[in-house]
């Protein structure tokens, strides 16, 4: 149930928080609650991906793309996506993610996850994302980013994200 609130949170801070371009770094800030705990007293291990959604539908409000997206009945879905924990985050702590385009290939996008605490990192992310239409059609990132006006090519991927991205779209 504190996905919904923080969903409903993040609704009506985003607009406040200024526009993105959608090659910006978004940074979106929260907190650990008592509901992210596992037995072991720090955030569970599966919350931290529901944190990372979040903090993409940060990014895409933030550079204008939800509402285009809602539009025309497009929805983002994960493809594949791995984390590598560094430390723990505890009871109250404050953190961010900092959520970023790196990339994208004919049929979705490379989006790189930092959490972070004090400036230190916490763990970090890489998501293969693709958009989908009302039938379940593939929306290419293309025509995702012609919707706020970016005509670009991929910026070269680094090296093991492309690899691990090759072998995810295999």
């Amino acid at each position: 149930m504190n996905l919904w609130f923080r969903l409903l949170w993040l609704l009506i801070v985003s607009p406040r928080r200024g526009p993105l371009s959608p090659m910006d770094t978004c940074s979106t800030p929260f907190q650990v609650l008592p509901s992210d705990l596992d037995v072991l007293r720090h955030m569970n291990n599966g919350v931290y991906f529901s944190v990372m959604d979040l903090a993409r539908a940060d990014l895409m409000m933030r550079c204008g793309l939800a509402g285009r997206l809602r539009q025309r009945h497009w929805y983002p879905v994960v493809a594949a996506q791995t984390i590598r924990f560094r430390r723990s985050l505890t009871l109250f702590q404050r953190f961010t993610v900092e959520s970023r385009v790196l990339g994208w290939d004919d049929r979705a996008f490379l989006v790189e996850q930092l959490f972070v605490r004090d400036r230190e990192p916490v763990a970090s992310a890489v998501v293969r994302a693709r958009f989908l239409g009302r039938k379940g059609e593939r929306i290419s990132p293309q025509d995702v980013l012609a919707l706020v006006g970016l005509h670009a090519a991929s910026p070269p991927l680094p090296v093991p994200v492309a690899r691990w991205s090759a072998e995810q779209a295999a």
